[in-house]
């Protein structure tokens, strides 16, 4: 029972979510960048389709975290990700069947709203309504997951398909994405504190405590569409993420052709590392500066590492541009959400987190494909990197600009 244990249960929750995000991330987010290079290499598909692809993974996500944020607003999250880690394990079982461009895209398809129910709208939901004071704290403890898959995971699910190919790694792949995410979501997430009598960040509600909660100025869906601050934010993130998951997904092929697969294989466990190091630091540094500030120092650094990832050539300098790249990763995915939630509460959160983060999306899908594109048109990567640190810029000054008080 939450409510009966000396532990805020809220602590729990974000122990669950760090588990929950390991499975997401290892297997999804950091992998794509893993299956990209799969599916060009074992089954001979062309760069730009198979980054095509990749970009409809998150156009999905996009849509189902829409419907999801919608649904996490009324009912219990737990149904909505255990039935999307269903969906996912499925997915993952087929990679092995996939020789044509249409499964290449259903799976793609398919595996984004199955990451979209399992992803960032549900899970920042539930913290944002156990937590207030201590909330960018708790994100980053939770969402360290995200890190911990590229560490812990999508090295060896390329390991797996350098030795086995793709068909005996979708077996096990599908196990894990089921039994790690969905018995976690069941036995441990709950909805809310003020179902067990708890305040958010823990502590009884009080008759006061009630009442100055009925009384504070939370921000409807409708009221936040209205605000320059959302839209500012939206796009803003749309050109930040679409660039950072443009250059995570072709991340690992860069690698693996400048300098082979072993660095390839070490990029993304140094990404994900540096990605922890730099959320943890994120979120002590969260309680000295504001977000606003804090989240376009992260884009400058974004802008400078893609700049240099263009152009590094041999381990050292790649693995050093990447250090510096993943600093901004998991930041950056938790300072959207800490953005929308200190202006506009938790009232609707989960309504208008999933409206921004579908904004977002659209450049996220778009990232990608477009990296696709120049690579092909170009050779090499280095036109390719310089246009995600020029996207990164543009977000930087929307920013700037759009959250001016």
């Amino acid at each position: 029972m939450p409510g009966a244990t000396r532990i805020f249960y809220g602590w729990y929750i974000v122990a669950a979510i760090c588990l929950i995000t390991t499975i997401t991330s290892g297997l999804a987010f950091y992998n794509l960048s893993v299956l990209l290079d799969a599916f060009v290499v074992e089954r001979g598909f062309p760069v730009s389709l198979t980054s095509a692809a990749t970009a409809t993974f998150f156009v999905a996500g996009g849509f189902t975290g829409v419907v999801v944020g919608r649904l996490v607003d009324k009912f219990d999250p737990r149904v909505v990700i255990v039935a999307s880690a269903a969906l996912g394990a499925i997915c993952l079982l087929s990679i092995g069947h996939l020789h044509s461009t249409w499964q290449l895209f259903a799976f793609h398809i398919a595996f984004g709203a199955a990451y979209g129910g399992t992803g960032l709208v549900a899970l920042t939901t539930v913290v944002t309504r156990w937590f207030n004071v201590k909330r960018a704290f708790a994100m980053s403890m939770a969402f360290t997951g995200l890190s911990l898959g590229g560490i812990f995971i999508a090295p060896f699910v390329a390991l797996s398909i350098e030795r086995g190919g793709l068909a005996s790694t979708g077996p096990w792949t599908a196990a894990l994405f089921f039994f790690g995410i969905a018995p976690i979501a069941l036995l441990v997430l709950r909805g809310s504190p003020a179902q067990y009598g708890l305040e958010p960040d823990g502590g009884a509600v009080s008759a006061a405590t009630k009442e100055n909660t009925a009384a504070a100025p939370l921000v409807t869906y409708a009221e936040a569409k209205r605000s320059p601050f959302f839209y500012a934010v939206s796009v803003a993130y749309l050109f930040l993420l679409g660039a950072q998951v443009g250059a995570i997904a072709h991340l690992f092929r860069l690698a693996n052709l400048r300098d082979g697969s072993r660095t390839a294989a070490l990029s993304l466990a140094f990404l994900a590392a540096a990605s922890i190091t730099g959320r943890l630091s994120g979120g002590w540094l969260l309680l000295k500066i504001s977000p606003r500030t804090f989240a376009l120092a992260l884009m400058a650094v974004q802008g400078a590492s893609l700049i240099l990832l263009a152009f590094a050539e041999g381990r050292p300098f790649i693995l050093l541009a990447v250090v510096m790249f993943g600093v901004t990763i998991g930041n950056s995915l938790m300072m959207h959400p800490i953005l929308l939630a200190d202006r506009f509460g938790t009232l609707e959160y989960g309504r208008i987190y999933s409206m921004s983060q579908f904004v977002a999306m659209v450049g996220v899908a778009g990232g990608p494909a477009i990296m696709g594109v120049f690579y092909d048109w170009s050779g090499g990567y280095t036109l390719p990197f310089l246009a995600m640190s020029a996207a990164t810029l543009v977000g930087f000054a929307v920013l700037l600009a759009g959250t001016k008080r």
